[in-house]
This record gives structure tokens, C-alpha cells and sequence, in this order.
């Protein structure tokens, strides 16, 4: 593999010199120098430079796409040469969004990595709107997702079903009350994740039975992560929808209770995505793997 195309990919992923120098282990004065070259090989630049930031040239644009499917072949190779000796070996790009990431899938890599050492795995956290946009943009090959809505372009295989409950800490004075209705829903002030989140888009989806609309909610924060929800909801009066998932603990701990809504079930299923049309055989075996353990229906 052409260190200089590695160096390339790495600045123009990040657009940045020195974020790139930190991933690659080599000093800035090098990642000039490995760019450099490169534009020099093609007699034209690939990044314009505008004080401190870098944007990509046109021609900065073309050489991404075909580096990524360079990349893309060198990985298959590297699993099909050793696939042919009996080794497993390979580098697999996983997305995963938050709750995910955080709460289901690194016990999965565990075990995986167990069995097929050889295997690498790159983990990508985000929400699910930009695990999406990576698959499409191959910056990952396989992505664990949430949410309601479907891109065309993405495969969706459905992996493991939630429940999103609604929680307050175990000070709350609403743990005394048997349920929560609508009209106490419009009166309680919300957590909720950042905008893009899977999340919101099954908050909504289920609050549309009841009649309510995202924007009649008091929202006191939007935070970008679940922990981040969890720990502000130890230290306030507020309420928020968080997976089941991801409160285990805390229920355990009689720190969070869960707070019965009238009429409300929010319901989904997290999925695995890969591009539609697209497979390669280090994806397929981990999809495989993962749905035996799940008695998924492929």
C-alpha cells in the first residue's frame, strides 16, 4: 500500500495536518512533505489552504473517491489471502450509534475477537444520521443503527429490540404518582438528544398517537449523549426517554425509576446497515456471526 495514498487519506478525512499527523504517528513537517510529493506525482494541488484550514481541490475530491476504493481492495485481498491459508485476518470499519457503541455492541466485538484474533476492528462512534452518511460515503462497512426513517441506498437487517422508557431519578416526587399522563407530559421538562439522534425520530413516531407534537414538549437541554442525560437526570427535577438498554445499572442502584406513561409504547428495533448491492466477505461473516448469536432471520 502507497504510504503516500495513507497519508492523503488521513488529511482529507479530517482536514487537518496535524489531527492527521496524531492518527499516523509521524510528525507534521512529514505530512507536508508525503502531500507534497503526491502533488508533484500529479502536477496539481489537492488541498487549498486558507490560513489555518485546508478544503479539498477538485482534483483532491477525484483522488478521495479512488483511494477509498483502493483501500476497499487492499482489505479484501488481505481477508481472501488469508482465508486461503486458513487465517482470518483483516481490518473491519464498524459504526455504531451511541447507545449502541456504549451499551451493546463492545461485548460483541469481545467475543468475535476471541474467536478470529486476526481480525482488527475499527469502531466509529456517532449518531445515526452520521453512521449513515459514513456507510454511504465508505468510510465504514458495516454500521449498527436506531431509528425510524430509511435511506434507499442502505440495507437494513433488523439486530435487537427496545423499548425506550421514561425515567427520573429516584428523588423525583413523580415516582410517587401510578401513571403519567398526557396532560402531566406537557407539564414535565424534558432531556433530549441532539438533533440527527435515532432517538428523537422514535420519540416523535410515538407520540403522534397521543397527539402530541415534539414542539409542545419543555425542553430544558439537548445534550449528545446518553450518559450525559443520565448524569444531568441525577441532579435535576427533569424526565427523559432513554433506552432500556442503557439504564440497567442505575435501575439496579435505585438511582433512575422507570415512570408508567398511559397509552405510550416506544418500541424499535436497532439495525445492522450495509450498502445495498454491496457485500465483501469479512462483512458477511461478521453479519452471519452476529445473527446466529441473535437467531436473526437474514
Amino acid at each position: 500500500m502507497d504510504f503516500r495514498l495513507k497519508v492523503f487519506y488521513t488529511v482529507a478525512t479530517r482536514l487537518s495536518f496535524t489531527k492527521a499527523s496524531v492518527a499516523l504517528f509521524i510528525t507534521q513537517p512529514a505530512v507536508s512533505k508525503h502531500i507534497q510529493e503526491l502533488e508533484e506525482s500529479y502536477k496539481i494541488k489537492l488541498f487549498d489552504r486558507t490560513g489555518s484550514k485546508i478544503s479539498l481541490t477538485a482534483a483532491g475530491e477525484k483522488l478521495l473517491k479512488y483511494t477509498k476504493i483502493i483501500f476497499e481492495i487492499y482489505r479484501e485481498i488481505d481477508f481472501e489471502m488469508g482465508a486461503l491459508i486458513n487465517e482470518q485476518r483483516g481490518m473491519l470499519r464498524i459504526g455504531a450509534s451511541t447507545t449502541i457503541s456504549q451499551y451493546i455492541i463492545p461485548p460483541i466485538l469481545a467475543r468475535f475477537h476471541q474467536e478470529m484474533q486476526g481480525i482488527n476492528f475499527n469502531l466509529r462512534n456517532g449518531n445515526t444520521e452520521q453512521i449513515e452518511s459514513a456507510l454511504l460515503n465508505k468510510e465504514i462497512e458495516i454500521g449498527i443503527v436506531e431509528g425510524q426513517s430509511k435511506n434507499k441506498g442502505i440495507k437494513y437487517i433488523p439486530f435487537l429490540k427496545d423499548e425506550l422508557v421514561l425515567v427520573c431519578n429516584s428523588t423525583n416526587t413523580l415516582v410517587n404518582k401510578d401513571e403519567i399522563t398526557k396532560h402531566d407530559l406537557l407539564q414535565l421538562r424534558f432531556l433530549l438528544r441532539e438533533q440527527g439522534s435515532g432517538t428523537l425520530e422514535v420519540i416523535e413516531h410515538a407520540l403522534k398517537p397521543l397527539k402530541i407534537k415534539m414542539s409542545e414538549l419543555t425542553v430544558e437541554m439537548q445534550l449528545g449523549s446518553t450518559e450525559s442525560i443520565k448524569s444531568y437526570l441525577m441532579n435535576s427535577d427533569c424526565v427523559a426517554f432513554i433506552s432500556i438498554h442503557a439504564i440497567q445499572n442505575e435501575l439496579k442502584n435505585n438511582e433512575l425509576v422507570i415512570l408508567d406513561v398511559d397509552n405510550l409504547v416506544m418500541e424499535r428495533f436497532f439495525y445492522i446497515i450495509s450498502l445495498q448491492g454491496k457485500t465483501d466477505a469479512l462483512s458477511d461473516l461478521f453479519i452471519k456471526k452476529i445473527s446466529r448469536h441473535y437467531n436473526l432471520k437474514l
